[in-house]
């Protein structure tokens, strides 16, 4: 049994973790499955969006602390090679990765699996799913980049409190939180995340890119910094893109008055 499926439904790729009698907990197979998946999917021209999931009603329990850890004592480039793949897919490669993502999340989400939920662009829960960082509860601190990626998207009160406490919460209060963009019942997750994922793979697929670049980079820029980054971000898109595109999205404002660019985008719209 393989542990990534891939299904492929109208451009959006639905990747599942699929260890389900161990909750989707991830070991090093996992990992080097995971990391050789974005690869591919990076460069498929049918895949147009990507959403991160769990097989069996769970997205993830973490890692594996048999197979990650136990079973790794001694072997310290078994260790590096599963650390690396673990941090490359779930961060490096997550992070940056130039088609619209999202992570579907059902059923637990405890401690290592908050890194890829954070990584996605977006994030959808079921009104029942449960979070944790339970790091704390047997002496450890939350692994790998987990204590900083937190702080991409909590408040400083709320990242100490999960971390500290590791206390459980259930979808609505990580939406309250912003831990998630939102939470839905159960029945209807995949059917929200299908349609939000529509929605992104619609945009303008360089445009998207850019903007994601542009916002997760110049957050921790000095002000200065960030004008010159954006600059050149702007000047990138336009040799990637073309000068067609703005062009286009222009005429089909002003000239043509096909579309509103509040409403929707001009690739939605045609000649």
């Amino acid at each position: 049994m393989s542990v990534v499926e891939t299904e492929l439904e109208d451009g959006v790729a639905f990747v599942f973790l699929n260890r389900p009698e161990k909750k989707n907990a991830m070991n090093p197979a996992l990992h080097f499955a995971m990391d050789e998946t974005l690869d591919r999917l990076e460069t498929d021209p049918a895949v147009r969006a990507v959403v991160i999931s769990g097989r069996g009603g769970a997205f993830s329990a973490g890692q594996d602390l048999k197979e990650f850890f136990r079973d790794l004592e001694g072997d310290p480039a078994g260790q590096k090679k599963a650390q690396a793949a673990a941090n490359s897919w779930r961060w490096h490669k997550l992070e940056l990765f130039p088609k619209p993502t999202i992570a579907m999340v059902d059923g637990v989400c405890i401690g290592g699996a908050f890194t890829q939920m954070i990584a996605c662009d977006f994030a959808v829960a079921a009104e029942d799913a449960m979070f944790a960082l339970s790091e704390i509860n047997w002496g450890q601190i939350p692994g790998g980049l987990v204590a900083r990626v937190l702080t991409e998207c909590l408040g400083y009160r709320d990242a100490l409190d999960l971390a500290l406490t590791g206390r459980k919460i259930d979808g609505i209060e990580a939406a309250r939180l912003r831990l998630v963009n939102e939470a839905v019942p159960k029945g209807d997750l995949r059917t929200r995340v299908t349609e939000l994922a529509r929605t992104l793979a619609g945009k303008d697929p360089e445009a998207y890119r850019a903007t994601k670049h542009a916002v997760r980079q110049v957050r921790a820029m000095p002000m200065r910094q960030a004008e010159d980054y954006l600059a050149a971000k702007i000047g990138e898109l336009r040799m990637r893109a073309g000068a067609s595109a703005q062009q286009t999205a222009i005429r089909r404002f002003v000239d043509d008055k096909s579309y509103r660019p509040a409403e929707g985008s001009y690739t939605e719209v045609k000649d």
